[in-house]
């Protein structure tokens, strides 16, 4: 049965007696109102270590001044079931107060140059710097030997793994392939923003993606394959930030550059902002 724990010294105190049984701690974060998404990175997790932490808890220094922290849903009594079934052992719920002892204002900040800056840094100010600063205070925390992070938020896993690198953790990080509907839509938890009306047509963004795909794989140039994401999203009745090719570092490749590539975007459909990438 998962254990809730509230307490960071009873946290603490749990992982240290498995540590000294020699266990494998892995680690999930996560800010609640979960699906079957986040569950699959609980289960990839427990692949790779004895016992698995999750934690919810939503984090306000990751949200710009116009963004979703107070509508953001929790789903408590959903998410502790959910995670009890995938094979959690301990549901972490930090307070404010214990994540940031000296208060929101006063927080000491993790920032990572380079990769955070763009895409998601240009659209998002400060994001990633939110989402460094709650990552390294959980991973102090929890200290696990293995965390996981889902694909589809593709540029803050790449910011983790550079973070990690870069301070030192002795934390080995997975990505999590994403999980989609149906229509392939990935799964995300504002997709429940989604009007009724909205939510068939938010299955272009993955269409999009596969015809980037397609396109570029065929020879056409980036900035062909671009403008064809973004003119395939903008008839599909979204509001697009992003439409691009890159390399898996996230860097601009020449055109006939070998090598892996991925193709990322974000847009608007209506007041929810979505993003999905396609490897390939």
């Amino acid at each position: 049965m998962i254990e809730t724990i509230t307490d960071l010294d009873r946290l603490r105190e749990r992982v240290r007696g498995w540590k000294r049984e020699g266990l494998r701690v892995g680690f999930v974060p996560t800010m609640g109102n979960l699906h079957p998404g986040h569950f699959s990175l609980v289960q990839l997790v427990r692949q790779h270590a004895d016992r698995v932490v999750s934690s919810v808890f939503v984090n306000p220094t990751q949200f710009g001044p116009n963004e979703d922290f107070t509508r953001y849903p929790r789903t408590p009594d959903a998410d502790t079931r959910g995670l009890e079934a995938a094979g959690c052992d301990v549901l972490w719920l930090p307070t404010v107060e214990s994540m940031y002892p000296f208060g929101v204002e006063l927080a000491g900040r993790v920032h990572m140059p380079g990769v955070s800056a763009v895409l998601e840094g240009e659209f998002r100010p400060g994001h990633f710097d939110g989402v460094c600063t709650v990552v390294a205070r959980l991973f102090n925390q929890v200290q696990p030997d293995v965390a996981a992070f889902g694909k589809k938020d593709y540029q803050q896993l790449a910011v983790i793994r550079q973070m990690v690198a870069d301070l030192h953790f002795p934390i080995r990080i997975l990505a999590g392939e994403i999980v989609r509907e149906a229509d392939g839509l990935a799964m995300s938890s504002r997709n429940q923003y989604l009007s009724a009306g909205e939510r068939p047509r938010a299955a272009e963004i993955h269409r999009t993606l596969c015809a980037m795909r397609d396109a570029h794989l065929a020879g056409t140039p980036r900035a062909e394959v671009e403008a064809l994401g973004r003119r395939r999203l903008a008839e599909a009745g979204f509001a697009v930030d992003y439409a691009v090719v890159r390399r898996p570092d996230l860097g601009e490749p020449a055109d006939g550059e070998p090598g892996p590539r991925v193709a990322l975007v974000a847009a608007r459909l209506g007041s929810t902002r979505l993003i999905d990438n396609l490897e390939f």
